[in-house]
């Protein structure tokens, strides 16, 4: 039994019913449900086409369909994988004239497919969709995301946009890419197409989860959706300080027009009560930026 793509003999962590796995990778196998002594991953289920039900329970949110998962597992028992060749095959190929079974984990090792939409289905590697390009990538074509070579010949390991026709990926980058992105945000990172290149990677297996971007969650890009919020004229004159203003009038604080990381107030860089667009030196060029020369003289009374 290959440690790789089954359980360990001796390891201690419950192993999912379906594949045999205590160490799939979630994005390939989901979420990991237990219930009455039973471990189960949530698209071994769905591969294994038994339908659940997301529900409270006394043991969690899932009310599982025990008797189902036995059958389909005594189904399973009877089938050998065609990639690591043990028993326990719970995903089977959809073409009907072709009996070849795989676990869920087993799928990339053998150049199959399984399609994370619609009526998720699975593919042998004889059966599997493949692109309409039917051109090789040019040599040293690079991966737009890793910046390595995708090789010179059509292969289950590299794809290519549908849209633009000449963005090739390693198929484990455009994975991890999808991964990060979720469904709003998955899309050709060169010319930007999103449903063409969403639905195109569906069919070829690229699991896309429907939830917002992973960069989003910790909040580390936070920073970049505040407004900059302080004078940096050489001398402010506002009394409040470089950190307060007023919502119009002398003391409103214009932002950069081109990099809005800087701002001053009216009043500080000569600006009249008309003037909406300014550039920091910066931008402008030092000594350049769009600053009226004339001196106006604002009433504070």
């Amino acid at each position: 039994m290959s440690d790789r793509k089954r359980k360990a003999s001796g390891s201690e962590e419950p192993a999912c019913i379906l594949c045999g796995r205590a160490d799939a990778d979630p994005v390939i196998c989901g979420r990991t449900f237990d219930q009455s002594g039973i471990r189960v991953h949530e698209f071994c289920l769905m591969f294994a086409h038994i339908d659940f039900e997301e529900r409270p329970t006394q043991q969690g949110t899932v009310c599982l369909p025990l008797a189902a998962i036995r059958s389909k597992v005594k189904q399973a028992n009877q089938k050998q994988c065609c990639v690591c060749g043990e028993r326990g095959a719970a995903t089977t190929c959809v073409e009907s004239s072709c009996e070849r079974s795989f676990h869920l984990p087993c799928a990339v090792d053998g150049e199959c497919v399984t399609q994370f939409y619609g009526q998720f289905r699975s593919f042998c590697w004889e059966h599997r969709p493949q692109q309409a390009i039917q051109e090789a990538p040019p040599e040293d074509t690079n991966c737009l995301i890793c910046m390595e070579t995708v090789g010179d010949r059509l292969s289950y390991h590299t794809l290519v946009c549908p849209a633009c026709t000449h963005a090739w990926f390693h198929r484990g980058c455009i994975q991890q890419h999808a991964t990060n992105a979720g469904f709003l945000c998955f899309q050709c990172p060169s010319c930007r197409d999103k449903f063409q290149f969403l639905m195109e990677m569906f069919t070829m297996g690229i699991q896309i989860p429907a939830r917002r971007p992973s960069w989003e969650d910790n909040g580390a890009y936070a920073a970049l959706l505040q407004r900059h919020q302080r004078c940096d004229a050489s001398t402010c004159s506002y009394p409040g300080g470089r950190e307060q203003a007023e919502e119009e009038g002398p003391w409103q604080l214009i932002l950069c027009s081109s990099c809005a990381a800087e701002g001053t107030h009216r009043q500080c860089s000569y600006l009249s009560n008309t003037t909406n667009s300014w550039e920091c030196d910066s931008c402008a060029g030092l000594g350049t930026g769009k600053r009226q020369s004339t001196t106006c003289h604002w009433s504070t009374a």
